[in-house]
């Protein structure tokens, strides 16, 4: 038996198919995610001209693998965590986050991951040029709505862009690159194991 494009729409549903563990496996999966946010937020690796955390590159992943409703509802939850004051943030948490500079790239986050997942579910997450075309977008979304909140909150969007955007196009393009890389492998390993 080999796995179609159309039968498994998600890298998820390929590893554990949606019609065994309902609403159980959607919420494992949701504090899973929810557990990888967290802890992408305090990944930082040192790059130039500043760390690099995996944040983004969680919230992508998220998204491609699980598809737009279940990654919608992860990122929701990881919002939510953040809110009510669990330290699933960079620096913490808390809802003051909710009206400081990083607010954008917090929607981001949840637009993003839902843009992304919608191309995974109509199978772009299986080749490379795909999959790095879908995360550039996703990616694209969550600096465009950063930049635009860090400009209003800061009165100066040329900062905004200085501060909130030219110091991560490096980072971004790495994490953008692994993941091109790294989706479409565990697709075929995916599929591999479940034609054995």
């Amino acid at each position: 038996m080999q796995i179609m494009v159309g039968t498994a729409p998600t890298l998820i549903d390929a590893i554990w198919p949606r019609q065994s563990g309902g609403l159980l496996r959607l919420a494992l999966f949701a504090v899973l995610g929810s557990i990888l946010m967290a802890l992408s937020a305090h990944t930082q690796v040192p790059m130039w001209p500043v760390p690099m955390t995996m944040q983004t590159f969680a919230v992508l992943v998220i998204g491609m693998a699980y598809g737009y409703r279940l990654a919608g509802t992860t990122i929701l939850l990881y919002l939510a965590e953040g809110a009510v004051g669990l330290p699933v943030f960079a620096s913490g948490g808390g809802i003051a986050y909710f009206a400081g500079p990083t607010t954008g790239y917090l929607i981001g986050f949840l637009v993003a991951a839902i843009f992304v997942g919608w191309l995974g579910e109509k199978g772009w997450d299986r080749s490379v040029p795909l999959t790095f075309v879908a995360m550039l977008g996703g990616t694209a979304i969550i600096f465009v709505l950063g930049v635009a909140w860090l400009s209003a909150f800061l009165g100066d969007f040329h900062a905004a862009l200085a501060n909130g955007l030219t110091p991560f196009i490096v980072g971004a393009f790495v994490k953008i690159a692994l993941a091109a890389a790294v989706l479409p492998i565990v697709w075929k390993f995916a599929i591999r194991n479940r034609t054995e």
